[in-house]
């Protein structure tokens, strides 16, 4: 991803928050409290903050009631944030629940009182207040953002061990993020993949020994035949194979490993090092249950199988009726009947080109680069005309979907094969019944030596773009593929328009255009390539 637009952030310090916005699911939960990402708006100007992230915690109640990423906010309305920046360590205070500048000047007023009050552990008798932790993000030794833990004043209250052990967590990775060792360089994972506290979390000291196993942990080591007390105890002495812990410990990195004890369990072990002056002194040990999702991973690796089996036979089927109309043309005389049958079995091998690769690639896209470059030997070996036919090829596709790729397909392969049996011919072939194919008309124009063909393919994510272009005798005077008479051309124009929601235009620019634009259904959330 970009660094946002209003930040002075470049690629590296962007992608060390990217890091961090992925993974900080962890320490909302371990701080039970909402975080909220800053950094500063160096191009709007010194004196603004722009919202990068912001977060809720799945172990508490959250406190934002609004969303505030993307917001520009003034930077006096967060002094512990621009001190914390400043300084380079953790700076605190209690202060109004943080809302969008919007919302403060539309009518739900901050408390500006608060901006000063010192965090003394008390609990003031002002609504909407919260504590707020400022926690500068450390890049190459200096700090790039502004972590806000936004958290509940609670007052003096006992707590229990998990809520000790948690909140120590916590601090000990932010006391990282301080010294810019955490997130850690290198760790990728998707927000799906992140882990999440309550799926289980384990504390080993540097020996590799738990000192703490939330219920959950335990419950999924039991689930892995696990029965002894965990704390105290080595995952070597449980019994469990597993080198992620002591490979955390001796490179101080992050490690995930995938652990199946039965057949029927798998748990994904992701080890995070704790570090404190460059020693590690610790592991936080995050577990989770992933033994549905392997099952629903291998289910779908056999249906996917089972589909590229009936792609296969598909396949066959079609190539096996193509053999039969091609053997059934050569019985024929030549004329109008030899011809169809020539040209249905052209597009019964354009369907099979599909469904042949459809048949070796997992999934229901195709490269469509692999599909192009059949259509066009197809056309080459099938020329007719007295002049020689380059054609050439630019751009791609990409992955198009297999409903996308069959059609359009054919309306190529059609197109191709017009252009290099009319195109370039004397203009009295007439063999598609209205005279209306690509490239046919205009008789009288000079001939030239070698005829071209380009096609110019695009995909921008959200619909393809295709350019048939060749330097022929261009279209006949009044034509209009609404109206054309010709069976290849109807079948293009069908496909294109009924079958794909898609346009197409045809023109004479220095012989003939055909502009087509098919649309992509983007998947909602997913951002076009």
């Amino acid at each position: 991803p970009r660094p946002p637009r209003h930040t002075d952030l470049d690629s590296a310090e962007f992608d060390h928050l990217q890091r961090l916005l992925v993974s900080w699911g962890v320490l909302a939960d371990l701080s039970f409290s909402d975080l909220v990402l800053l950094a500063p708006a160096g191009r709007v100007g010194p004196d603004r903050l722009v919202v990068l992230g912001q977060t809720r915690p799945t172990t508490g109640a959250t406190l934002l009631r609004d969303d505030l990423v993307g917001a520009l906010e003034p930077a006096e309305e967060w002094p512990w944030a621009v001190q914390a920046l400043q300084a380079g360590h953790i700076v605190t205070g209690v202060g109004p629940i943080p809302v969008p500048a919007a919302v403060r000047q539309g009518g739900r007023p901050a408390t500006p009182d608060l901006l000063a009050v010192p965090d003394t552990g008390e609990v003031p008798a002002v609504p909407e207040a919260a504590r707020l932790e400022c926690v500068p993000v450390r890049y190459r030794h200096e700090p790039i953002g502004v972590m806000v833990r936004v958290g509940a004043l609670e007052g003096k209250r006992r707590t229990g061990r998990l809520e000790r052990v948690y909140r120590d967590l916590y601090q000990r990775l932010v006391a990282m993020m301080v010294t810019g060792d955490y997130p850690f360089a290198g760790e990728e994972f998707t927000t799906e993949d992140a882990p999440r506290v309550g799926d289980g979390l384990l504390v080993a000291d540097a020996e590799g020994r738990f000192t703490y196993a939330s219920p959950n942990a335990m419950s999924a080591l039991h689930r892995m035949g696990v029965s002894e007390s965990l704390e105290g105890s080595t995952l070597g002495e449980l019994g469990v194979e597993s080198e992620a812990l002591d490979r955390a410990l001796a490179t101080g990195a992050p490690v995930i490993e995938e652990v199946e004890r039965r057949p029927d369990v798998i748990v994904l072990f992701h080890c995070t090092p704790l570090l404190a002056e460059g020693t590690v002194t610790g592991v936080m040990l995050l577990l989770r249950d992933v033994t549905d999702l392997r099952r629903l991973d291998r289910l779908l690796l056999s249906k996917d199988a089972a589909i590229r089996e009936v792609h296969h036979r598909v396949k066959n089927n079609l190539q096996t009726i193509s053999s039969l109309l091609r053997l059934q043309a050569r019985r024929l005389e030549p004329g109008k009947g030899q011809e169809a049958l020539r040209e249905a079995e052209r597009r019964v091998r354009s369907i099979a080109l599909v469904h042949e690769i459809l048949s070796r690639e997992p999934g229901d896209e195709v490269p469509f680069d692999e599909i192009i470059a059949s259509l066009v030997r197809m056309a080459e070996d099938s020329v007719i005309s007295s002049r020689s036919v380059e054609i050439k090829v630019a751009g791609d596709l990409g992955e198009v979907p297999a409903d996308v790729a069959t059609p359009l397909a054919v309306v190529l392969a059609e197109l191709l094969q017009n252009a290099v049996e009319h195109a370039f011919d004397d203009g009295t072939d007439d063999q598609l019944g209205g005279g209306e194919s690509l490239g046919l008309a205009q008789p009288g124009a000079p001939a030239r030596p070698l005829g071209h063909v380009s096609v110019q393919l695009a995909n921008d994510g959200y619909g393809l773009t295709i350019e048939v272009r060749d330097d022929g005798r261009g279209l006949p005077p009044g034509f209009d593929i609404e109206g054309t008479t010709s069976l290849g051309l109807s079948i293009v124009r069908d496909l294109i328009t009924s079958q794909l929601g898609g346009l197409i235009t045809m023109r004479n620019e220095d012989g003939t255009v055909v502009d087509i634009d098919v649309p992509l259904r983007v998947a909602e959330g997913r951002p076009p390539p």
